[in-house]
């Protein structure tokens, strides 16, 4: 037993910290899992008669990205002095970045906490072994820098020449030579291929949404499961058909880095965010006319043209169609100061009172309260439309309802 165990030590006890960083470690790594457990049989060989072992953390990442209720449990553990020493196979196993390894050192120096390995038995209140537990954990944060940095370059590499394997969105599969093909199911073919061709003739994505619903028209969804990648056929939802719509492999490219992350720190953690939008100009690669498309790329271009004109949230005064609903300008008129398109219906006892447009719902009018006074400049100036009324501002007077208009 080293001299640097203490009768103090033993009798406050032990704790044996087990992580792996992934799920499929813990579930393929077993001998990794063995050989962390082993460390409590270790401990109390060691003089140490209360050994708690902590595994909260298995399947988590020790980069400080992701949040470790094991880690925090061991932290808490060690601020109490109830622990005389932390027993873990390597200091990659505490933590592969600076601050949580650090933090932990400084308060095992303040307790009287030893940290133990498989190398030996450091004391972090003197100044020899302090240095090594600094180096372990420096390394340790490089080492997983380095093989993460290896990593994105082989990635990258390998993308820019289309080589890359990822899951393909429906209509497309990956061949025997790692080339891209279209499905040779004609089903799901036929079905990729009728999502453009009404879309050139109805000229709006959420008017597809609504033809398929309608005549009950089924697309393909790519599911994972335990057995591989799958495909389902369910009536689709408007996030089916813009993907569709929106995504350039249908045009014959090969593409990668379309989305972004974020990373943010909240309450001194870091939070990471994905799926963020890039633009074209920004993707890691494109690479035109890699694999056979059910449309051009002069097509796409038009497609992804047609979707920005008809996207009513967009606040630029683009082209708009006319929206359904008891308004006649819902969807196309604006306000002045904010250039907000919002309209409302206004509803009493369960039935449509009356439609006002209501400018600036996220817009400065609506901060200012300018938006009342316009809506009494409306009310005073136009009645309802149901009634027969004249509107206003329509051009040559007619006296007809919205329909003739």
């Amino acid at each position: 037993m080293s001299q640097k165990i203490m009768s103090d030590h033993l009798g406050r006890g032990a704790i044996v910290y087990v992580r792996q960083s992934t799920l499929s470690q813990v579930a393929e790594h077993k001998e990794s899992q063995r050989r962390q457990y082993a460390l409590a049989d270790f401990a109390r060989g060691l003089g140490f008669a209360s050994v708690l072992t902590i595994d909260d953390d298995l399947g988590r990442s020790g980069s400080g990205a992701v949040d470790r209720p094991g880690f925090q449990k061991l932290v808490a553990a060690v601020c109490a002095g109830s622990v005389g020493a932390v027993f873990c196979l390597e200091a990659s196993r505490l933590a592969r970045n600076g601050r949580d390894w650090h933090h932990l050192v400084d308060l095992c120096a303040l307790v009287g906490t030893l940290v133990i390995d498989h190398d030996g038995v450091y004391d972090p209140r003197l100044i020899n072994d302090r240095l090594l537990l600094g180096l372990k954990g420096t390394m340790s944060e490089y080492e997983l820098s380095l093989l993460r940095q290896r990593g994105l370059a082989a990635r990258d590499s390998k993308a820019s020449r289309g080589e890359l394997r990822f899951a393909l969105p429906p209509g497309y599969c990956w061949n025997e030579l790692g080339k891209i093909e279209m499905d040779p199911g004609e089903r799901v073919s036929g079905a990729i291929s009728l999502v453009f061709a009404k879309f050139r003739q109805l000229g709006s994505a959420r008017q597809v949404l609504l033809w398929a619903i309608q005549s009950q028209t089924s697309f393909p969804v790519m599911r994972n499961g335990v057995a591989g990648v799958r495909i389902d056929w369910k009536l689709p939802a408007y996030h089916t058909v813009i993907q569709i719509l929106q995504h350039p492999m249908y045009a014959g490219a090969y593409v990668f880095g379309r989305k972004a992350q974020r990373t943010l720190v909240v309450d001194g953690h870091v939070r990471k965010t994905s799926g963020h939008s890039k633009a074209m100009k920004d993707w890691n690669v494109l690479l035109r006319n890699n694999h056979p498309g059910y449309i051009t790329w002069d097509q796409f271009e038009e497609h992804q043209r047609m979707i920005c004109e008809n996207a009513h949230m967009k606040k630029r005064a683009s082209r708009k169609s006319a929206r359904g609903g008891r308004a006649l300008l819902t969807g196309l008129v604006r306000c002045g100061r904010c250039a907000s398109n919002d309209a409302r219906d206004v509803w009493h006892a369960g039935r449509p009172r009356s439609s006002l447009p209501l400018p600036g719902r996220s817009g400065a009018c609506r901060k200012l309260g300018l938006h009342r006074d316009w809506r009494r400049t409306y009310r005073s100036g136009c009645r309802s439309l149901d009634s027969g009324s004249r509107f206003p501002s329509c051009r040559g007077g007619c006296n007809t309802r919205r329909a003739s208009c």
